[in-house]
């Protein structure tokens, strides 16, 4: 599975790793992601959802319900 949260659509992003004498080397910072387990009232049956922890505060703020049906519309989730 790749490392892209299933709600915000954040993924792996590319830097450079800078030593003391500033040589750079290609590095990729990863998304904080969690696989986390959801109950949709609606439909009644759980969603697995693999989500990063800021998509997680989202939830905790707006509901849900709400995130799913966002990301349903932005093509995230089928």
């Amino acid at each position: 599975m790749s490392r892209v949260c299933q709600l915000t659509g954040k993924s792996v992003m590319v830097g450079n790793n800078v030593s003391h004498s500033k040589r750079r080397t290609k590095r990729r910072f990863y998304p904080n992601l969690i696989t986390k387990k959801f109950l949709l009232p609606s439909e009644k049956e759980y969603i697995t959802l693999k989500i990063s922890t800021s998509a997680l505060r989202n939830i905790n703020k707006k509901g849900i319900e709400a995130c799913v049906k966002e990301a349903r519309e932005k093509g995230f989730i089928k």
